[in-house]
């Protein structure tokens, strides 16, 4: 019986819809306007980024399906290099396409729709799966997510907090140090909230990276250097496998469940920050930059990553990890093979135009028109509120010397 902790241990990212951007964004651009008149022409995508979010996606159903088979030196190497940045992988390029986002009334339905429901819809899937296959007690709770949905909430509240960190000075910084401190006590396991905080400087990343930074890693002599990078990471992985414990790369436990001080923690994570911005940059720069025959696929990892789950707990369920066949270096070749072909094919179009429903619902039955406070919208329609009434008249009594009056509003800062 796998337990529903167990079985979250393991979940890790990766979104992306029809939008270029990660999730919901898109990364296309607006349309362009023409002077001659001519009807506005959308940006093509760049074929980059989908390539990446593909590649990235096989390495994430990889690095499940060989997760119960931890007996064999090349599985347990590459659980631990996979894992040790194909998340942050996804929540820096998540970033990188929310720089836009705000609280707008359009952006916010889609956070609802491609982001709040997808979660609520596979948590209760999930759920229903572990217990009719797996469990004897049916337990759905939207505050302790099953598995791979934490990604989804924690997105949801990372896209929330966007304004805020285009504000303040020292974004990434501060996000830093958000992150050591939320491991340094015991926070609970709603909302999977230390992977939330943990993991932020990732997302934060993302949103102070430009186009020109990206072109970096696009140069000829980085796919040399990244090439070199990722075989050493490997190289180190295998050295460290059995020197470390695995739960270091779930990012959800504080130090005291992982048996060290603050201090000693504190160094390991900032150590592992380090190595997962160098691992993530090498891959990106080894990505193709031309068009591919899985760039079109890229646009659809969604679909892989929400999809997959049922088949590596599957895995589980039925005790398939055990075979013996399974626990050689020919059976975790087989399993690899098998799980690249899994995640090809849950990011078709068959897969897309089935499922579509419930990871990208249109939803509009759901809303309203975008509601403003009452002062607000009596000023949309070009009239000022009516101010209250008193014996003194509409403005109220004579306020004394050097004192403002109540309904006085102060004057609102300048954002430079």
């Amino acid at each position: 019986m796998a337990s529903r902790d167990a079985a979250s241990s393991g979940g890790y990212p990766v979104v992306s819809t029809g939008g270029h951007a990660v999730v919901s964004a898109d990364a296309a651009g607006a349309p362009g306007g023409s002077k001659t008149g001519a009807a506005p022409r959308r940006k093509e995508r760049d074929p980059f980024f989908d390539n990446a979010k593909f590649l990235a996606i096989l390495l994430v159903v990889v690095g499940h399906s060989i997760a119960g088979l931890m007996d064999v030196p090349l599985a347990k190497a590459l659980y631990v290099f996979i894992y040790m940045f194909h998340m942050p992988l996804f929540i820096v390029i998540t970033g990188y396409f929310s720089r836009n986002w705000s609280a707008s009334p359009g952006k916010a339905r889609k956070l609802i729709t491609n982001v709040g429901v997808p979660y609520v819809v596979f948590e209760t899937a999930y759920s229903t799966y572990d217990w009719l296959v797996g469990r004897n007690e049916l337990e759905i709770s939207l505050l302790n997510p099953y598995y791979l949905t934490w990604f989804l909430c924690a997105l949801f509240m990372w896209r929330l907090s966007t304004p805020v960190w285009q504000q303040i000075r020292w974004p990434l910084a501060v996000a830093v140090g958000f992150s050591l401190m939320s491991y340094m006590s015991p926070m609970g396991g709603t909302f999977d909230i230390h992977r939330v905080i943990g993991l932020l400087p990732f997302y934060v990343l993302g949103l102070m990276l430009r186009p020109e930074h990206f072109e970096i890693v696009k140069r000829p002599v980085s796919r040399v250097v990244g090439l070199f990078v990722l075989a050493g990471g490997l190289g180190c992985a295998y050295l460290a496998m059995d020197h470390m414990s695995r739960k270091w790369l779930y990012w959800k436990d504080p130090h005291d469940k992982l048996g060290v001080d603050n201090v000693t923690g504190t160094a390991m994570r900032l150590a592992m920050f380090a190595c997962a911005m160098v691992l993530v940059f090498a891959f990106l720069a080894i990505v193709p930059r031309r068009r591919t025959w899985f760039t079109k696929l890229g646009a659809y990892t969604l679909y892989a990553y929400l999809l997959h789950g049922f088949y590596t707990r599957l895995l589980s369920f039925l005790g398939w990890w055990d075979l013996d066949w399974m626990n050689t270096t020919p059976g975790v070749l087989a399993v690899i093979v098998f799980g690249l072909v899994v995640g090809t094919l849950l990011c078709t179009k068959p897969v897309v135009r089935c499922m579509s429903w419930a990871l990208e619902p249109k939803m509009t039955w759901a809303f309203t028109r975008f509601r403003r406070l009452g002062g607000a919208a009596a000023k949309a329609k070009g009239r000022a509120p009516r101010p209250p009434q008193g014996p003194h008249g509409p403005q109220g009594p004579p306020s004394p010397a050097g004192f403002a009056a109540p309904d006085a509003k102060p004057a609102e800062p300048v954002v430079r």
